[in-house]
């Protein structure tokens, strides 16, 4: 797993880990009290939720405690902004003509259905490097696919 992330990536982690830890494990941890109150706790629906809620917000909290200060914050934009590396845009088009925008940020900034994909994906591995107008093959299970690089930018 890459250290490296963008600064609004940083940012993120760090806004999560300050809502997790200062404002939710709070609310939780005071609903779980009022809950545990109401008496036979093996039959309290509320009771076993907050109670496993608040099991997942501390594994949340303890990951990004151990997580955050190993990062390697990227400020910089490269020296050649014609190829790809940690940060870029990459605009590419496939063998159907068909447009896809990426982002090539750190592991722990990607999500599902976005068009940022980690720097470790085989996407990303094939891109680096190299440059607008260049084609790069990418293997998947439905076998290569090529990507024909349109545009490279930095906006750290």
């Amino acid at each position: 797993m890459s250290k490296h992330i963008t600064v609004a990536g940083y940012e993120a982690m760090q806004d999560e880990f300050y809502q997790l830890r200062y404002k939710r494990r709070p609310e939780v941890t005071k609903a779980l009290s009022a809950a545990a109150a109401e008496g036979d706790r093996s039959e309290n629906a509320e009771y076993i939720y907050r109670k496993k809620e608040l099991r997942e917000i501390d594994r949340r909290i303890r990951y990004l405690q151990k997580r955050l200060p190993d990062l390697i914050v990227v400020r910089q934009k490269p020296t050649d902004l014609e190829a790809v590396f940690f940060g870029a845009r990459v605009t590419v088009e496939d063998d159907d003509g068909v447009d896809f925008h990426y982002h090539i940020v750190g592991s722990d900034e990607i999500g599902p259905g976005g068009e940022k994909i980690s720097i470790n994906s085989p996407v990303a591995r094939a891109l680096l490097k190299k440059r607008v107008g260049d084609e790069v093959s990418v293997s998947t299970p439905k076998g290569p696919r090529y990507l024909f690089i349109k545009a490279v930018e930095y906006n750290i």
